[in-house]
Parts: C-alpha cells; sequence; structure tokens
C-alpha cells in the first residue's frame, strides 16, 4: 500500500468524507460530543476498530471534544487505509447522541 497523491486524497475526500479535512499532512476532523463520558466512550470504540485493522490514530481529547488525525506513518503519507479507518469512524460517531 502505497501514499495516494494530494489529488487522489482531495478527491477522495469530496467523494466519501465531506466533512474530514487535511491538516498538516494527516486526515483531520474533530468530533464534539454532550460530555466527557461520551467522548471517552466513542474513543474506546475507535480504539477497538483500530486495533482490529492494526491501525492506529493520532488523536486528543480535552473534555468533550475528540480531534483524530490519520496518516500511514510507513508509507510516509495518506492511503487507503485511513480512508478506511476514517469510514469506520464516522459510522461509530453516526450511533452517538452527540
Amino acid at each position: 500500500m502505497s501514499a495516494l497523491s494530494k489529488t487522489q486524497v482531495n478527491e477522495q475526500l469530496n467523494e466519501s468524507l465531506p466533512t474530514w479535512t487535511i491538516k498538516n499532512d494527516f486526515l483531520f476532523k474533530e468530533f464534539k460530543f454532550k460530555n466527557f463520558v461520551t467522548a471517552f466512550s466513542f474513543m474506546t470504540a475507535v480504539a477497538l476498530e483500530a486495533e482490529k485493522m492494526a491501525h492506529h490514530p493520532n488523536w486528543e481529547n480535552v473534555y468533550n471534544v475528540v480531534s483524530i488525525s490519520l496518516s500511514t506513518h510507513s508509507e510516509g503519507g495518506i492511503t487507503e487505509k485511513d480512508f478506511s479507518l476514517a469510514g469506520k469512524i464516522e459510522k461509530l460517531y453516526s450511533q452517538y447522541d452527540a
């Protein structure tokens, strides 16, 4: 699996992840929740999916906001694997009453 070109990344963002952006060469999105417990629950669900894929996000949690950055470090950029995990993250987020 190799890193996608900027054009490929932008095309995929427009097609499948329009609410995500590129920040510092990572796929990036902030997720907001009602409170810390809900945010942490979401992080736990994401962690379980990421572990299944052996692909782990860079992330930060400040109270009710979870910031997620995705890139495939071994490939030096954004790959299909990042888009796959981002899609799973979106599905998980849709299950929360944020």
